[in-house]
C-alpha cells in the first residue's frame, strides 16, 4: 500500500471516531468538554521518529509526561502555519508557569527546504521552545499516514507549496491521541483545553 493510500485509509479510521464536542454540554459532575474535537475512545499516539530541530533525533515518547500539541506544515507556508504557531505561542505564554508541561511539535511536510537549521530558526521566530521535526520523506510520510494527514504538493511554475492538514492534533500526559483543534481556533480554546488536559492525570 503506497503512502497516499495509507493516509487515506488511517484519514478514515480516525475520523470514525473522532467526535466534535462543540456545542455539547457536559453531563452535571462531568469534565466539562474540549473545544476540539474528541477521539472517542482515546488511543496511544503514533511513533514519531523524526530529526528534530533542537539538535537531537526527535522521538514523540520522550515528551510523555507533557501535553503535546502537534501540527503538520512548512516553513514557506504563507498563512496558516505562521498563524497556527503564533497562535499556540500566545495560549502557551497564557499559561505561565504551566507551559512548562506543554510542547509543541511542528512537522515539516517539505523536507527538501526544511532543514534542521532552518527549522530551528522558524521556531525561534515564535517560541524557542517549540520543536521542528524533518527526516527523509518516506519517513514523513509514513508519520502522516499514521495520523491520517495529508499533504498534496502545488506548484506554480517554478514556485511550490502544500496544501496540508491543518489541525492540531491535542496529545495527553500519558501519550494519548485524544482530540484534534480545527484550523483558526482562538488561543483562548487551546488555553482552555490544555488547562482541562495538564490538569488530567
Amino acid at each position: 500500500m503506497n503512502a497516499a493510500r495509507r493516509a487515506l485509509v488511517a484519514a478514515a479510521a480516525l475520523a470514525a471516531t473522532l467526535w466534535a464536542t462543540e456545542g455539547h454540554a457536559a453531563a452535571p459532575g462531568a469534565t466539562p468538554p474540549l473545544k476540539a474535537g474528541v477521539f472517542e475512545p482515546p488511543r496511544l499516539a503514533p511513533p514519531v521518529l523524526l530529526e528534530g530541530s533542537d539538535g537531537r533525533a526527535f522521538d514523540l515518547s520522550r515528551h510523555r509526561g507533557k501535553v503535546v500539541l502537534l501540527s503538520f506544515g512548512f516553513s514557506s507556508c504563507p498563512a496558516v502555519c505562521p498563524t497556527t504557531l503564533a497562535t499556540l505561542a500566545q495560549a502557551r505564554k497564557a499559561l505561565g508557569a504551566d507551559a512548562k508541561d506543554v510542547q509543541v511539535v511542528f512537522v515539516t511536510v517539505d523536507p527538501e527546504r526544511d532543514t534542521v537549521q532552518r527549522l530551528k530558526d522558524y521556531m525561534a521566530a515564535f517560541d524557542p521552545g517549540f520543536i521542528g521535526a524533518t527526516g527523509r520523506p518516506e519517513a514523513l510520510a509514513r508519520v502522516r499516514a499514521s495520523f491520517g494527514a495529508t499533504a498534496t504538493k502545488v506548484t506554480s511554475g517554478a514556485a511550490y507549496g502544500f496544501d496540508h492538514t491543518s489541525s492540531v492534533y491535542l496529545i495527553d500526559r500519558a501519550g494519548r491521541l485524544v482530540g484534534m483543534m480545527p484550523y483558526d481556533h482562538p488561543a483562548k480554546d487551546y488555553v482552555h483545553d490544555l488547562r482541562l488536559l495538564l490538569a488530567a492525570r
